[in-house]
């Protein structure tokens, strides 16, 4: 089991009568590959049925959580793991580094540093891993399976 899907275990630990949703995806750290990302994460949520702002939502916490991790990747490998389950979409990315994420302070021209502070705001919850390689998201999704 790899490090970003057994922190989306124990997220969903407590959630086992119900049948989720998840795909995972693994990448090299670079930047080129935040909008394929992007791409296939958008296909998974229109076959969960969800749109609009929540899509949207879903899209800028995975774009945010991937940068940050392309950003402070320490190895050579970077997983994404989304689950849907009991309306809520649940977004893991591992990135090898032991650092813990952690919101940055941007001042007004400053042109990055505001990612985690925007999962911060879109997010229901949002932690970082006891060991501190995995960055994980919680959204509200809709009904029990994704649906408003």
């Amino acid at each position: 089991m790899t490090p970003a899907t057994a922190a989306v275990a124990s997220i969903t630990a407590d959630r086992q009568h119900q049948t989720a949703r998840r795909f995972v995806v693994s990448f090299a750290p670079d930047k080129a590959r935040v909008g394929g990302i992007r791409r296939i994460t958008l296909a998974h949520l229109g076959l969960w049925k969800i749109s609009g702002p929540m899509a949207d939502n879903a899209l800028l916490t995975v774009s945010e959580l991937v940068t940050n991790a392309i950003r402070h990747a320490g190895g050579d490998n970077i997983a994404l793991t989304v689950v849907l389950a009991d309306g809520e979409l649940r977004v893991a990315v591992t990135d090898g580094n032991p650092e813990p994420a952690r919101i940055a302070l941007a001042g007004d021209a400053d042109e990055s540093g505001r990612g985690l502070f925007i999962v911060a705001v879109i997010a229901r919850d949002w932690g970082v891993s006891d060991h501190g390689t995995t960055t994980w998201a919680i959204l509200h999704a809709g009904g029990p399976d994704g649906r408003r």
